[in-house]
């Protein structure tokens, strides 16, 4: 190549990059301003872009500089205004025993929903409200049919955007009620002194000559004791090892003045700790029911209660007077019994044994007992010698007994059934012939599955 295509060549390579050079210093002008202290004051014109500021203005040419501006967004109103498209996801689930319909809103995990007076509207009946805001609408003295529910919009609520149907029955049918454990309260809901009034008849019908012994009828029969939340924490290892055979465990009351299904606080403690122990079990509800729907309603929450559990013992429905003030004490012995044998068919048809508990002259007065045969009966009578002068299967012989690992006095039972001990009832084993939770479909309705 001759010098002068060199220089040529040369010359093109320099105004190349000079050429670069300005475009850098172009798109870097502020940068190199300030590096030659031409530049404008920073403070001067943050001082000015404030003023633009307050008078509504934007920052120099930037449209889009209010987007690093960490004031610009107050944080609480924007959290106000996510949360004004947001609301608690509601369901309605649904049961009916006969002529009546049981409405429970629920939130998306299976709690009931209260504190708030939501409405439904049932097609074809009207619109009822929630007043006492427990969750929980029902309706009685419908006729058989189909009906169709929805709920109307709550504040606050994302509610089922769905009518759903359910089927209200003509004739009382003795089955369990899904979801009943809706309706169950906890000692700590209500005031106990109120509620819990059982009346142990057997004890002013009591002749004076009752046995305490534990052993007092250890040749005819099981030795065995009944216990609920009055015989406080117990030692159910020391009550093994003092020659208890079996324990029948009180699960939960029906409140005698407010009417609400209240669990035992002990049942829990109590039917685990005899079951460690090697003790077979029972359970009983005390009564307070008005009507056939409440007795299937006590007999479902037990059987919600016991499924877990190996129950060799019967289900026993404890028939006493509340004092002569409780909600179920004015009943006529037809009334009495019709709401028993509620009870009863609704337990027997889940698959276990079941009976009545009551004195002696319980059974006589207050109770037609020939509806009931085919169910066992457990005897209360403090007395030498029972008696009573029908067949009965289990004798509670005294309330004042002494047993090891139990602090209070405590009821001395003895049974005369033939109890298979053998066979493990709870639910999912190989001797459970129970309804299995969930038969009837009943789930929460109104949204998709996710």
């Amino acid at each position: 190549m001759d010098s002068k295509k060199m220089r040529r060549t040369l010359y093109a390579m320099i105004a190349m990059f000079a050429v670069l050079i300005g475009v850098i210093a172009f798109l870097n002008l502020d940068t190199v301003m300030k590096k030659l202290g031409l530049a404008a004051d920073e403070q001067t014109e943050e001082a000015a872009a404030v003023e633009e500021d307050a008078a509504g203005g934007q920052r120099g040419d930037d449209l889009s500089a209010f987007l690093r501006d960490e004031t610009f967004f107050d944080p609480e109103v924007r959290f106000k205004s996510i949360e004004s498209y947001s609301g608690r996801k509601v369901f309605l689930m649904m049961s009916s025993v006969a002529k009546d319909l049981r409405v429970m809103i629920v939130d998306s995990v299976g709690r009931l929903v209260t504190g708030t007076p939501f409405t439904i509207r049932v097609q074809g009946v009207g619109e009822y409200t929630d007043h006492d805001e427990d969750g929980i609408i029902y309706l009685d003295g419908l006729r058989a049919g189909e009906y169709s529910v929805a709920l109307e919009e709550a504040e606050g609520f994302i509610v089922p955007n769905t009518i759903t149907s359910i089927q209200v029955r003509q004739e009382i049918e003795y089955r369990v009620i899904d979801d009943i454990e809706y309706l169950i309260l906890t000692e700590d809901d209500v005031d106990t002194d109120k509620e819990d009034k059982a009346v142990n008849g057997a004890e002013a019908e009591a002749d004076g000559t009752e046995n305490t012994d534990l052993e007092f009828a250890a040749g005819s029969g099981r030795l065995g004791i009944d216990v609920s939340r009055w015989n406080q924490a117990i030692d159910w290892e020391a009550v093994k090892q003092d020659g208890v055979e079996f324990a029948i465990i009180r699960c939960g009351y029906r409140g005698a003045a407010g009417g609400a299904l209240i669990l035992d606080s002990m049942f829990e403690q109590n039917i685990k700790g005899a079951i460690e122990a090697g003790i077979p079990v029972g359970v009983y509800f005390f009564t307070q029911a008005i009507s056939e729907v409440e007795a299937i309603e006590e007999a479902s929450m037990v059987i919600s209660l016991i499924g877990d559990y190996d129950v060799d013992y019967p289900v026993f429905l404890d028939s006493e007077s509340a004092g002569g003030n409780g909600r179920a004490d004015s009943l006529t012995p037809e009334e009495r019994t019709a709401y028993h044998k509620a009870f009863l068919e609704t337990i027997a048809s889940a698959g276990y044994e079941t009976g009545i508990y009551a004195s002696k002259n319980w059974l006589n007065d207050e109770l037609d007992m020939t509806q009931m045969s085919q169910y066992k009966t457990w005897l209360a009578e403090y007395a030498d010698v029972p008696s009573y002068s029908e067949y009965f299967d289990m004798w509670q012989y005294t309330s004042k007994g002494a047993v090891d690992g139990i602090d209070t006095r405590v009821d001395l039972n003895v049974c005369y059934m033939n109890i298979d001990t053998s066979i493990d009832h709870a639910k999912g084993a190989a001797g459970y012939s129970g309804v299995i939770d969930g038969d009837s479909g009943n789930v929460p309705t109104g949204f998709d599955e996710e």
